[in-house]
């Protein structure tokens, strides 16, 4: 009598994505309208193929939201396009530039957009009907995040409130909400950067080229290097030098950094982040600096 076939261990990553999985799945069967919001970063392009994964072989069931502030570079914008066109999906782009031109936002001094996505965000969610939205955000990343439930309830103004949230135990979700409110969706609260690194290696997903190291025009601000584009800078005082560099996020160009890095492999990256001892927001993003409160505000608000 042969001996038993050993089962094979499942692993840590594999734990995350069947969570993952499970977690779109479950969106799709409470929801009439539900939406990815995809900008064309490592997070939601990992979420667009966990959804393709989920439901294959037919497209997953959501509409990819994008909310451009008219300051994204360029390469995460055809990133974007080509990720549409490979998996046949849906996209709807909201343009900040439309919302200043009619006046319902104004620019800022400092010229950073992404404080002002909140309110194109909330109209497109309630123009769109859509009553499921999908994020990628991780407890990992800030503080206001790690405590944010996986199903997170917001009303008819967008707005979070932490009293309404519910207890989510085991793999329960409960997705009830009134007319007019919605429900935020997080299907890698779980994941750290590490995590999904990882998981891009396992599955060799591709990101766009800024994520690796490569030869760029930089200037020093606030102890981040930051480009020149559309978005303005460098300031008089501010030096332009070449360096060595990649992102370990992206959007708007005005307030995202790069770090100095000489990863040009996932290999190397996992490597770099398993030493680092900041998490990518904290190391590149100017957005999250203008105050103590700066994310804790904008969620209240409805931006995440």
């Amino acid at each position: 009598m042969s001996a038993p076939a050993k089962e094979k261990a499942v692993t840590g990553i594999e734990q995350l994505e069947a969570e993952a999985i499970h977690v779109l799945r479950e969106v799709a069967g409470e929801f009439d309208r539900p939406a990815l919001l995809f900008s064309g970063g490592k997070d939601s392009t990992v979420l667009v193929h966990l959804a393709v994964r989920a439901f294959a072989p037919i497209a997953p069931p959501f509409t990819l939201v994008h909310v451009d502030t008219g300051h994204n570079f360029p390469e995460v914008l055809q990133f974007r396009d080509d990720i549409v066109e490979r998996f046949g999906l849906r996209l709807h782009v909201a343009e900040v530039q439309d919302w200043i031109d009619r006046g319902a936002v104004k620019e800022r001094e400092d010229g950073m957009r992404n404080p002002l996505q909140t309110v194109p965000l909330l109209d497109t969610i309630t123009e769109q009907k859509y009553d499921a939205v999908i994020g990628g955000g991780r407890r990992d990343e800030e503080r206001s995040r790690a405590k944010e439930r996986i199903f997170s309830v917001r009303d008819s103004f967008g707005r979070w409130d932490p009293r309404r949230q519910r207890v989510e135990l085991w793999n329960l979700y409960n997705g009830m909400h009134s007319p007019g409110e919605h429900v935020r969706v997080f299907p890698i609260s779980n994941w750290t950067e590490l995590d999904v690194w990882r998981y891009v290696r396992k599955h060799d997903i591709e990101l766009p080229p800024l994520y690796f190291a490569h030869s760029r025009e930089v200037y020093l601000r606030d102890g981040m290097w930051l480009t020149s584009g559309q978005w303005g800078g460098p300031a008089e005082d501010e030096e332009t030098v070449e360096k060595t560099v990649r992102y370990r996020t992206v959007g708007d160009g005005s307030c995202t950094g790069a770090v100095e890095s000489d990863a040009a492999t996932v290999d190397d990256i996992i490597a770099e982040i398993k030493a680092s001892r900041l998490t990518e927001r904290g190391a590149s993003r100017a957005d999250d600096r203008m105050s103590e409160a700066a994310m804790e505000d904008r969620k209240r608000e409805g931006y995440f």
